[in-house]
């Protein structure tokens, strides 16, 4: 079953309850709220997800609610807990579905230690994974809805899941966070996006989320072999320019990426020098989209993926 077996109302009353057990990735979550928002923007952006009735064990348990003071009803706030515990200060009620999302990813980098965990987005043709860590303001996002809305499979925007034993990339293909103009620029581009309702204000600034495409839902549970590492910079007005960059300096850059890196020690070390070894790294710096695009589409396939 998923999501979008349910009725809005049939979804509503599973979230109130605490009785959403929903798939992302390797990963099962048990989400309760009542926040309205919360509710129908998971029935609109994770539609295509797997839901179960009841599950034996789920890795994480998170509820968000409103604070059980004032600010429930005067300028009311949202809180994100984890196993009953508010790991983050309340924020504004309209920025209900982001915290969801900004918790939810938490979750993942402070539990999921059975796994690599790199700040990196990652998309994937022909079996074939290409990694893009870059820092807030970069374009990586924006590149990332591009690319999956251009026929590339979605394994992350935001968090590269890999893992220890074989050093492929483990999907967790959840909604695409998209900030400021890149919602715009998005929207026009690709008309048949399903864009959920836009979060202001935030630290983010304007904030909203992409419905990852069907087949990268329905193909989460398959991994794809490292075959390129890429540092993407959008600058206005700048031509195009993709160049190789050295392996030593993508994997000093891979290692400061990682949220995990200290707590795995030599497994993450050995990890990342596979991921490395497996793939060929570049910068890219660019202002048109379409032309970005248009590069990455003819980057050979290397002959492990072919």
């Amino acid at each position: 079953m998923i999501v979008s077996d349910l009725s809005t109302a049939g979804v509503s009353r599973r979230l109130g309850k605490g009785q959403l057990f929903l798939r992302t990735g390797p990963f099962i979550s048990r989400i309760q709220t009542s926040i309205a928002s919360i509710q129908s923007g998971i029935a609109l952006l994770y539609a295509g997800f797997p839901v179960y009735d009841d599950a034996p064990f789920a890795d994480f348990h998170v509820a968000l609610e409103r604070p059980p003071n004032l600010r429930r009803w005067f300028r009311p706030q949202v809180t994100f807990k984890f196993d009953g515990w508010a790991p983050f200060k309340p924020l504004p009620l309209n920025q209900a579905f982001a915290m969801f999302e900004w918790g939810m990813n938490w979750c993942v980098v402070n539990h999921a230690h059975r796994y690599l965990v790199l700040h990196a987005a990652v998309v994937e043709r022909n079996g074939c994974a290409m990694i893009m860590p870059a820092p807030p303001g970069s374009g990586k996002s924006t590149l990332c809805a591009a690319l999956v809305s251009s026929g590339w499979r979605l394994l992350s925007d935001e968090l590269a899941v890999i893992s220890l034993a074989t050093a492929g990339l483990v999907p967790l293909p959840r909604p695409v966070g998209l900030k400021n103009q890149s919602i715009h620029v998005i929207h026009q581009r690709y008309p048949d996006a399903t864009i959920g309702k836009a979060a202001h204000d935030t630290t983010k600034g304007t904030v909203a989320h992409m419905q990852p495409p069907a087949e990268s839902i329905a193909r989460q549970q398959e991994e794809a072999r490292p075959a390129w590492v890429l540092f993407p910079k959008y600058t206005p007005g700048h031509a195009l320019e993709l160049q190789r960059y050295s392996k030593a300096q993508s994997l000093l850059k891979l290692v400061e990426n990682a949220f995990n890196f200290t707590v795995l020690g030599k497994q993450a070390f050995d990890c990342l020098g596979q991921v490395i070894d497996d793939s060929d790294c570049f910068t890219l710096e660019y202002s048109s989209l379409d032309e970005a695009v248009s590069q990455l589409n003819a980057l050979e396939i290397p002959a492990p993926c072919a």
